[in-house]
This record gives structure tokens, sequence and C-alpha cells, in this order.
């Protein structure tokens, strides 16, 4: 398929028709392939990830100010858990995002937590693309048909709790023990890190977790734990 035909195929997905195609490509443009094509005439996408982020936030601040009576602090957590790599990531399967990012042969191998990042950041600069094409009403749209239908499942199954926060909680006044956590594995390059971490009370390993951060896998390796000991 050639690549005007791609790109419409997107367009029709996400319910957006671009006036300028340059700012869906660049969009869709990941910096590894750069390096790989250096006739590409098109900038990455991390400036329109910047951009998108920022609408995005907007978007999803405006509507839980409008719709939820709810105290700040529950909805900054509410909003941090809707627009988090795990959820963006995972929206991005309804339009196929994947099949369309543009990716160094070496980066397109890799179908791990790596290429979560990848999409969560392409979806934020699509919507930064949105904005610039289309203005705020699009992206406001497209926000709530793909991401904010997300947000009664977060509230629901309150997933949005800080697992290291309540795990030491817990563990405080379940055994009276403060958590700690050490990277029991590392590995990946510089620029694609990946750590296994454990968290302990005193010499028990109460879970693991991985990521390609430190945090990450500390959250996750906490909700690892929660889940072991049902609290």
């Amino acid at each position: 398929m050639v690549m005007s035909d791609k790109l419409s195929e997107l367009e029709s997905k996400i319910g957006f028709k671009f006036k300028n195609k340059d700012l869906l490509l660049t969009a869709l443009t990941h910096r590894s392939y750069l390096y790989e094509n250096t006739a590409w005439k098109l900038d990455h996408n991390e400036r329109l990830e910047f951009l998108g982020d920022a609408v995005l936030e907007l978007v999803v601040t405006e509507y839980l100010y409008k719709n939820y009576p709810n105290p700040e602090g529950e909805m900054t957590n509410w909003r941090a858990a809707l627009v988090n790599a795990v959820i963006l990531s995972k929206i991005t399967g309804e339009f196929d995002l994947n099949d369309y990012i543009l990716l160094s042969r070496g980066e397109a191998k890799d179908t791990g937590r790596a290429r979560q990042y990848i999409l969560a950041n392409a979806i934020e600069a699509l919507i930064g693309a949105m904005y610039l094409d289309g203005g705020y009403e699009p992206c406001e749209k497209f926000i709530k048909k793909f991401v904010l239908k997300e947000l009664p499942g977060i509230i629901e199954k309150r997933l949005y709790r800080d697992a290291k926060s309540l795990f030491q909680e817990m563990a405080q006044e379940h055994v009276g023990i403060t958590p700690t956590y050490e990277v029991l594995e590392e590995w990946g390059p510089d620029h694609a890190k990946n750590f296994r971490i454990g968290v302990f009370l005193e010499k028990e390993l109460a879970g693991q977790g991985q990521g390609p951060s430190k945090q990450e896998a500390q959250q996750s390796a906490a909700e690892d734990a929660l889940a072991k000991k049902n609290w």
C-alpha cells in the first residue's frame, strides 16, 4: 500500500482528515527512523509529542472539572492514571497506530515495553498534529472518543492508586515494616534500559516488577506485592 493510502486509512480510523499531511507524517516518525533514512525531509515526532501532551492534559482536566465535583487531589490522580503509557498504548490498538509508525528496523523488532512507550508518545504526537491542523475541537472529540471512555473503569477498579505508597501504608499497618526496593536485574542499551526490581519486607521478597525505568519497575513490584499479600 502506498503511503498516501495508508495515511487516508489512518485518518478514516481516527475520524479526522488532515489538511497538512506532513503534520500527520511527522507525528508518525520515530527518532530512530531518521538514523536509517537520512533523506527523510521531515522531523521526528518529539516536538509534536510535547505539544500533544499539553493538549491531552487540558482536555482531560476540563472534562474532569466540568463532570466531577471531587477534590483536586482525586482528580489529579485520575488524570495521571488516564494519560499514563500503559493506558495510552492500549488505546492505540483501537485504530492500529502500531501499523503506521515509522521506525528503524531495530526498533521495529522490539515489541515489548519499549514499544508501549513509543505508542504512547505517538498518540500524543498525533494529538499535537491534530491541534496544529484543526485546533482544539477535533482534539477534544478524539480524546473523548478514545481516551476518556477509559475513565469509568479506572475509577471503578481504583487503577489511580499509587501502588508504592499504598504498599508502604499496608506493610506498616500489617507487619510494622517499611518496604525496601532492590534492582535484581537490568538489561538493554542506554536508550532502552529495562529493570527488574524486587520489593522486600526485611529479607522476604514480597513482589517483583519490571519496566523501562526504576520508578515504573518499583510501582510494578508494589502492585505485585499487593496482589500476593491480598492487601
